[in-house]
This record gives C-alpha cells, structure tokens and sequence, in this order.
C-alpha cells in the first residue's frame, strides 16, 4: 500500500460518531468562554473555598478552574501554589519520575505549522529506524541511568502500528551492563506518543506491551486547530484525534495522557479544554488521563508561527497553568520536559509537577551519535530549553529534598487504570511509590551516579529511611522489614526489586 492509499484509510469515522452526543464532541466554545467570563472576580473566601476541596482530592468543576484562573492577587497566587506543593505531596510524596523519549521517525504525511517534522520542509532529514538502530538507541539510553521511556513516531505508513510494535517489543529485549555496579540493567516500561490510531491498532499496542498511550490535542479551539491543522491532512481531522484516548480506553490501554501544546491559542481555553478531556473520559470510563503535559510551542526548524505566535506563553502565565492544572485534577501525574529551560523546570517543580525528563535527545539517532541539537538541525522537531545530563539534574532535585525514582512497579503489579486512580485518591499509592522510589534510587546511585550525586543521595535516602521508619502507616502495613532487605539487597547488587 503506497503512501496516499494509507492516508485515506486511517480514519474510521463510524470510531468518532460513537462518542458524540446528538452529533456534538464535548468542547462546546461558546460554553467554555461563558464560563471563563462569569467567573472573572473570584472572592478570596471562593478561592480558598476551592483550595480546600483541592486538597481533599478532589477533581474541580469548569466553573472553579475558571475562577482560579482569573486570580490578580499575587498573595492569593502564592497562596495557591502552596496548596499544590501540599496537593502535590499528599498524592505523590517527594518524588520525581524519570523518563527518557526515543525518537524513532521523522517521516509525516502531516502539515502542523508548527513543527519541524511537518511533510512539506523539505529542510528536514527524514530518518528511520531500523530495528537495530533501535538496540543502539536504547542502550544509549540506559546508559545514562534511565529505566523508563516514550517512544516518539511521525505518522506515516513507515511508522505504521506494526513498525510501533516492533520497537516496543525490541526496547523491551535490550539488556545491558551497569556502567558503575553489578549486572544488566534495561527499559521497563514504554509508553508511546504517537498519532490517533483506530481501535483495531490500538489493540496491537496493548499486545505489544506498551504502558502509557499519549496524544495531545494541540490546541482545543477548533477555529486555531483548523488554522494550523490543513484540513487535508490526518490530523486535520479535530474529532478523529479528539476521541483517540477514548478509543485507547476502549482498546483495553487503560493508562493515557493527554495535554495541550500551549502558545496556539489563549492559555486559559486550553486549559479548559484539558478540563473537559478529564470530565469526558471520567463520564465514558470512570477514570482520566494518567497524566496531563503542557509544553509550551518552541523554535522549530523552518515555522514561522513557532516563534511568531500571537498566544507565546510568558513565564508567569506558564506557571500559573502548572499551578491551576494541579489543583484541578489533584490526583492524575503532570509532566513538565526539557523544553523548558532548567530555572522555570526547576521552579514548576516545586508546585505540583510529578515527572520529567533529562540527558534528552529528539533527534532521530541522536542518542547514539551523541548529538547536541546544535549539531542536529536539520533532523529535530523542535529546540529543547534544558540538556543537562539525567546526573546534573538529579544533582540539583537532591538538593532540593527531591527522591529520583524509575519505579515501574506499579504496573507490574498490576496497580493501572481505575485501581491507581484509587490508590491515589487515598494517597495509598504515594505510600507505596515513596518505597519503591527508594529502591530504584538506590539502583542508580550504585549504577550510574557520578561520586558527588552519589555521596548526596545517600545522605537523603538516610532522610527518607528515618521518615519511613517513623511512619505509623508502614509499621501497621508491616512493610519495613521487606523494605529494609530488599533495600539490602539493592545496594549489594541485586536489581528490579519492588514492593
């Protein structure tokens, strides 16, 4: 099948109209700006009215989320980012997830204005992967410390569901030596960013292995989405792509992500938008997203509007959005990424961000060629802010009383979908993350740490151990002993144990 013949059957229209209500999706714009205009003077006591039920783990209404949003007063803001810390602490504990992306194609049949790998710049190095590329990549990865990834593809049919597939089930299969301690080490869990696919494909990937499926809808305001989205593309399709995730949940993947890339359109409708995704995947399956991202548009490779846009977010209003999203949807993982630049990483961080990524590449091949995106133009999506290595920024998160954790224990233990949704609610789950973040910590500073980070994570971990001990949750739980002996373990050269 030629290139045009598999563009015209990737969209399944009978997969969209099964989810609308009397032929409507759920982002209503009309509504969506009625609420964000009625809720422009927030008192104090309805702020902290809305704090307080945040705090209690509960996902807030349109109406509230408009109204935090709208607060001028920067002690209130204060105030508010506080309670996200608190939100943040009680769901997750001290604890930053890390990842990695692979970016693995540069081939799209698409046409965003927006991004480097769109069909028509022909200034692009189209790259893709073979399968031992692939290996090499992985092994690249893993030798930075690294045990958990997003695997990144253009939509394409040489990037098709099978192609998918088969990186996952390759990625899975790559063992490889510690650079400082005993044994292999290897990805453990990969989570996929790619385009909507059908729920016959989707399947596929649920076969596959895959952990977390992530789509972004871009930008939630149709008339923008269309601008910048040429109708006659794939993802010219607004609802095809609006309704993947609900087809993923149907498909048996009951962990997805979803997220907006802000700078398209006004902040606050996209924020809003992010909103009603949670609602309407909650109303269909019972839960939402895993978690929820924000990159904010970067420099891409020959578009004009990636620097030009009308809507760039500045930093106050990017921080507002990581603050208002937290307090929103209190208990689903938000993911800030080395778009960023470090001190704004850094500072999201500190209110409400659950993972990040570091040492990363988005060059297709870059990982193994050890390419800065410098050196690397002509084959990336866009700029990354922040390239530190996955050591310099765990460095900095220990200074900060931040545990690293690659913990995948979760969903191995079969801890997904609504069961997580629930453990997080009741702040279990964070009970549980907090000793396995322990133990994976401990894997990377026997493995990978360099003698500096090395010598300041054990002085936290010693922190973490006291607190633990401490704990009235883990002595009724009896989980100390077991803690304490695979921690043991662990630091004598045994790998992948989990609680």
């Amino acid at each position: 099948m030629n290139t045009q013949e598999w563009v015209k059957q990737v969209i399944k229209q009978e997969e969209i109209d099964k989810y609308l209500v009397n032929g409507e999706d759920f982002i209503n714009e009309d509504l969506i700006w009625d609420v964000i205009n009625k809720n422009q003077e927030p008192t104090k006591e309805q702020i902290q009215k809305i704090l307080e039920k945040s705090l209690r783990i509960e996902r807030l209404e349109p109406d509230e989320v408009a109204a935090l949003m709208a607060v001028k007063d920067e002690e209130l803001w204060k105030e508010m980012r506080k309670a996200a810390l608190e939100v943040k602490k009680k769901v997750y504990d001290n604890r930053i997830v890390f990842f990695a992306p692979l970016y693995c194609s540069s081939y799209c049949v698409n046409s965003c204005k927006y991004c480097g790998f769109r069909c028509e710049n022909k200034d692009e190095k189209r790259i893709l992967l073979e399968m031992n590329q692939v290996k090499q990549e992985t092994e690249a990865v893993i030798d930075e410390g690294h045990k958990r990834m997003i695997v990144v593809f253009g939509e394409h049919n040489k990037s098709d569901v099978d192609y998918m597939a088969e990186c996952i089930q390759n990625i899975y299969s790559v063992k490889t030596p510690a650079k400082n301690g005993k044994g292999f080490n290897s990805i453990r869990r990969v989570n996929v960013n790619a385009a909507p696919l059908s729920i016959g494909n989707l399947k596929k990937l649920w076969r596959a292995g895959i952990g977390t499926y992530q789509v972004f809808q871009e930008t939630y305001d149709k008339k923008i989405y269309e601008e910048v989205h040429p109708k006659e593309t794939i993802k010219g399709n607004y609802r095809w792509r609006l309704y993947a995730l609900h087809r993923a949940m149907e498909a048996g993947i009951d962990d997805v992500a979803i997220g907006a890339l802000f700078g398209l359109a006004d902040w606050r409708f996209d924020v809003m938008g992010l909103i009603y995704h949670t609602i309407d995947l909650e109303k269909h399956f019972g839960i939402g997203p895993h978690t929820i991202s924000f990159p904010r548009l970067q420099p891409a490779p020959g578009s004009y509007i990636s620097e030009h846009s009308k809507y760039l977010v500045d930093d106050e209003n990017f921080k507002k959005i990581v603050t208002v999203l937290r307090l929103a949807v209190p208990y689903t993982g938000l993911i800030v990424t080395a778009r960023e630049d470090k001190d704004i990483k850094r500072e999201v961080l500190s209110y409400g961000c659950t993972q990040t990524d570091a040492s990363t590449k988005i060059g297709v091949g870059a990982y193994t060629e050890a390419k800065k995106q410098e050196d690397n133009e002509d084959a990336v999506q866009f700029m990354l802010g922040d390239q530190r290595s996955l050591d310099e920024v765990i460095a900095e998160l220990i200074d900060d009383g931040y545990i690293t954790s690659f913990c995948t224990a979760g969903y191995r233990c079969g801890r997904t979908g609504d069961k997580i949704m629930g453990l997080l609610k009741t702040g279990l789950e964070g009970k549980f993350c907090k000793l396995n973040a322990i133990l994976t910590f401990r894997e990377y500073l026997n493995d990978y740490a360099s003698e500096e980070t090395r010598r300041k994570g054990e002085i936290l971990i010693e922190k973490e151990m006291k607190e633990i001990e401490e704990s009235d949750f883990f002595k009724d739980k009896k989980l100390i002993n077991t803690f304490k002996l695979y921690y043991d373990k662990i630091k004598n050269g045994e790998r992948d144990l989990y609680i």
